[in-house]
């Protein structure tokens, strides 16, 4: 019998201001070190297009897992958002 498949995925992608880059790279050192600790968390990583753009590949066991980190990095996600 097989199990059923909860994996949930997020992929934000974030337009980083122009001259910001440096504040956004040390803010997701940020989030990776917070989501650390969530026992949910199957995978979670930044990656980077030149300056201006960045991208995070994150995946949780199930929905719960999801809410749980969005409720952990909450502030987290609004100081990136004034600065992208």
């Amino acid at each position: 019998m097989s199990n059923p498949d909860t994996c949930c995925g997020i992929v934000p992608y974030f337009k980083v201001a122009p001259g910001k880059l440096a504040e956004f790279k040390a803010l997701t050192l940020r989030f990776v070190e917070k989501t650390r600790s969530e026992t949910g968390c199957a995978y979670y990583a930044f990656s980077f297009d030149g300056d201006s753009a960045a991208h995070c590949r994150e995946g949780y066991d199930d929905a719960a897992a999801v809410l749980a980190h969005l409720e952990n990095v909450g502030a987290l996600l609004g100081e990136a958002l004034a600065i992208s």
